[in-house]
């Protein structure tokens, strides 16, 4: 197994609650997303929410480089299996900044992927669980998601209430895949 350096850490390692990791297994391995993580099946990890297109290593690099730059902003949580050394699970809560709540911050919950092959052993509820606790220690005054209607009853277990309706406009004939979108 790589040991990387925070530098190529999409955020420091001291953020990831320590009581989650005892909860996964010793196989398992939980750390902030690494800019070497395309090598690892981050985007193919992907691809059991959605069309997932292949992504140059130098894209990827460029689109985690982008969201590095964005401090306190992105915290992408990677799941890796130490004896294959790739990622098994993978989520994501970016924050946003408000003028509501007086200035408050909101956790967005996006991208949770648990490979089939490791489903079944609670990495969802953890990888949720870790993601809400980043979302507390930064400062949120909640955490919120979409998810599809399947999915709910998983989320509830976590603690979510069905709030509301999500809406989509794709801005690109109507593909949900954005070839050559840029930050």
């Amino acid at each position: 197994m790589v040991v990387l350096s925070d530098s190529e850490l999409l955020f420091p390692r001291t953020v990831i609650p320590a009581a989650i990791q005892a909860r996964v297994g010793s196989d398992i391995e939980i750390r902030p997303l690494a800019k070497s993580d395309h090598t690892r099946g981050h985007v193919e990890l992907l691809s059991v929410l959605t069309e997932a297109p292949s992504v140059s290593a130098e894209r990827y690099v460029e689109r985690f480089q982008s969201m590095k730059a964005c401090k306190d902003t992105y915290y992408t949580v990677a799941f890796i299996h130490k004896p294959t050394d790739k990622l098994v699970a993978v989520g994501t809560v970016f924050l946003e900044r408000k003028f509501l709540r007086g200035t408050g911050v909101v956790g967005h919950i996006e991208d949770i992927a648990v490979s089939k092959s490791m489903q079944g052993r609670k990495l969802g509820l953890h990888l949720i669980n870790c993601l809400e606790e980043i979302a507390r220690s930064t400062g949120c005054y909640k955490v919120i998601l979409d998810c599809s209607k399947d999915n709910i009853p998983f989320y509830e277990k976590c603690g979510f209430q069905l709030k509301e309706y999500e809406m989509a406009m794709y801005l690109n004939s109507g593909s949900s895949v954005v070839p050559n979108a840029r930050m």
